[in-house]
């Protein structure tokens, strides 16, 4: 099976020059994730498929550059705060981030759940930003910001499938679909049935589809022309979200979207 580098390399034009290098250490930045962000030396070997010398030396040009710091005492490696500066240069999902945080302080307030907010990217969805309530019914592994999800799973994810052109559509079902948990749905046809369910209805509540016993509820944002802009969503246990199956907070969240997007100026 090719690595996610020979994948993009070969979606590259023909006759495209790759410097090697950079592509390691970039493969290297990659390899941290959430849930593993310390890493040690052999580790990161066999995840990027390098040589230790290779790999050393990589790390130490990224360590100077701020980009990795290394911790002597565990011998292990993380990704330092030189990305958090690259990060806030970026600027995709800055302005909706700007106008929504308020918002999502004030949802996560009131629901109780953690909240989030989405936009598209390539076929996934990208979490821009994430807020958790002073006091959560329920403490899990949610999506940090900057992750990318697959628009399979959760309601924000899968409200964004909904509303995407047939184009962009058929791009997101054509990549890897996970089966987070039993009700995870992966098969493409019928995701595009319950593409079609979520947008006709303009909301999607997504239970067990990602942890057993949590329910996420998600909305679309829509900029003044009408333009999907991404999508707010709230999470945590069913009991919080959606009682006896029926969510208690799509008005509060209906009515934040508005908000949002009566001030996101079309692109």
């Amino acid at each position: 099976m090719a690595s996610a580098s020979e994948d993009r390399i070969a979606k590259l034009p023909p006759g495209v020059p790759i410097v090697r290098a950079l592509d390691r250490a970039i493969a290297l930045l990659r390899a941290f994730r959430p849930e593993q962000p310390r890493l040690g030396l052999s580790e990161l070997s066999r995840l990027v498929g390098l040589d230790k010398g290779t790999t050393r030396r990589l790390l130490q040009t990224l360590q100077l550059n701020e980009l990795v710091e290394h911790n002597e005492h565990s011998q292990t490696y993380a990704l330092a705060v030189g990305l958090m500066e690259l990060g806030s240069a970026v600027p995709t999902g800055r302005e909706l981030r700007d106008i929504a945080g308020p918002y999502l302080t004030e949802i996560a307030e009131k629901t109780g759940a953690t909240s989030f907010l989405w936009v598209h990217i390539a076929g996934r969805g990208l979490c821009v930003d994430r807020v958790r309530a002073s006091l959560p019914h329920v403490d899990a592994t949610w999506f940090s910001v900057g992750a990318q999800a697959p628009l399979n799973c959760g309601g924000g994810p899968r409200v964004i499938l909904a509303f995407l052109d047939e184009a962009q559509r058929r791009v997101a079902l054509s990549l890897e679909l996970p089966k987070r948990a039993p009700a995870s749905q992966t098969d493409p046809a019928l995701l595009r049935r319950e593409a079609d369910r979520i947008r006709a209805q303009g909301w999607e509540l997504a239970m067990d589809d990602f942890f057993i016993g949590l329910t996420g509820l998600g909305v679309p944002i829509f900029d003044r022309s009408g333009a999907l802009a991404g999508a707010l969503s709230i999470s945590s246990l069913t009991s919080i979200v959606a009682p006896e199956g029926k969510p208690v907070h799509l008005d509060a969240l209906r009515d934040a979207a508005a908000r949002i997007g009566a001030r996101i100026l079309p692109g």
